[in-house]
């Protein structure tokens, strides 16, 4: 079975680039799997799609997030208190890609893939229709299991860079990178902000010196106008903490509101 036979949306890249030439950039939408059961989070992630979100972004509930903030571990600790189990990520997966054209990112720390089998978690994410792994706590040098199982199964692989990085790990989440290289905009947690960090600018001009073709800024945009600044020289934004609170106070119905409001910041080139 390959990845073409079973995942028909477009590729995160193809997607990516189509919304740089449409508008201002792409944006990209975080959601916890199986909270705050499997079915919701299933509709919240439609949701994201059918309200200008270009690539959905599901989170994999583990036990010990050391990047995310209060809000997306508080969902993650609810998922895994109501029974969430790693193989059910790929029923999700499949529900989201059957209901909705955009590609499906599956954002997880490694331990978990390492538990479950590296090339068994592969074969999953493909026949599930999933694009490929954000991996936060994997550096490409240790990545080696991975970045040959995904080669050999086409699934697209988003390393991080930080403020931190030095020049040599940048290109290596560059070299190693597909889909498009993540930037973290900030030092620690996740976790929307009233203004997003300075750093992130540098972190993008870093990756563009070190020859990355697609990158996108994370942690702490919570607001339109934030989506806009980020586009400005990013090629997408990454929405996570404010999408999460939007789905525990308001219900699926409030994750829509919030997508169509924040995806507006990217209307406009």
């Amino acid at each position: 079975m390959t990845t073409e036979q079973t995942n028909t949306n477009r590729t995160v890249a193809a997607t990516i680039d189509a919304a740089n030439a449409e508008r201002a950039g792409a944006v990209v939408g975080y959601l916890p799997a199986g909270y705050p059961d499997v079915q919701t989070s299933v509709d919240a992630a439609v949701a994201l799609a059918e309200n200008g979100v270009d690539v959905i972004e599901l989170g994999l509930p583990y036990s010990d997030p050391v990047m995310d903030g209060p809000v997306i571990q508080r969902a993650a600790e609810e998922s895994l208190a109501n029974g969430f189990r790693v193989a059910q990520v790929f029923d999700a997966v499949h529900q989201i890609t059957e209901r909705a054209d955009v590609p499906v990112l599956v954002m997880t720390y490694w331990n978990p893939v390492l538990r479950y089998g590296v090339d068994r978690f592969a074969d999953d994410l493909v026949a599930a229709g999933a694009a490929g792994l954000i991996t936060p706590d994997l550096v490409p040098d240790e990545g080696a299991e991975w970045i040959a199982s995904s080669e050999r199964t086409g699934l697209d692989r988003v390393f991080l860079a930080a403020p931190s990085s030095t020049d040599a790990r940048m290109r290596q989440a560059v070299e190693s990178s597909r889909g498009f290289v993540y930037a973290v905009s900030t030092m620690g947690v996740t976790g929307a902000r009233a203004g997003v960090d300075v750093a992130a600018r540098t972190v993008v001009s870093r990756l563009r010196d070190a020859g990355v073709e697609r990158t996108c800024v994370g942690l702490g945009i919570s607001t339109a106008e934030q989506v806009g600044e980020v586009l400005e020289y990013a090629d997408g934004a990454i929405i996570g903490s404010a999408f999460v609170r939007a789905l525990a106070d308001l219900g699926v119905q409030g994750v829509a509101d919030r997508a169509a409001d924040l995806t507006t910041g990217a209307a406009r080139r």
